[in-house]
């Protein structure tokens, strides 16, 4: 899961613009600060499924390569590198694990019911 406000706070940064799908996120949400995600531990979807934060997501560099062209540059890497890293592994999203059945579709509210106060889910530049 990545919040948009994440991918605008990385994009202010770059010299050029990169889009979601570089990260291949499952869930995007929009509404609330860049890194929010990294401390939601429970949340709920459209009110019906629960979905558990159990780690940030260490990025690999499939994220420099561009999905259109196939060309690799050292991009989001480098700059997410300088403010996005912890024991040798760059931080963005969050990955999650679900509680429940059901269907998520876009525009479905996301609900945080409680955060992550732990070490491992603070990250310098959140």
């Amino acid at each position: 899961m990545i919040g948009q406000a994440s991918l605008d706070d990385l994009n202010a940064r770059l010299e050029i613009a990169l889009p979601m799908n570089r990260f291949r996120p499952n869930i995007v949400f929009t509404g609330g600060a860049a890194f929010e995600e990294d401390r939601m531990n429970h949340i709920r979807i459209g009110g019906t499924i629960d979905f558990y934060g159990v780690k940030l997501c260490a990025r690999c560099v499939m994220t420099t390569i561009d999905q259109q062209s196939a060309k690799k540059a050292k991009e989001p890497l480098k700059t997410l590198a300088s403010y996005r890293s912890r024991e040798k592994k760059i931080l963005f999203g969050q990955n999650l694990i679900h509680q429940g059945s059901g269907f998520v579709k876009v525009g479905d509210p996301l609900e945080v019911l409680s955060t992550h106060t732990e070490e491992r889910f603070i990250v310098g530049g959140s």
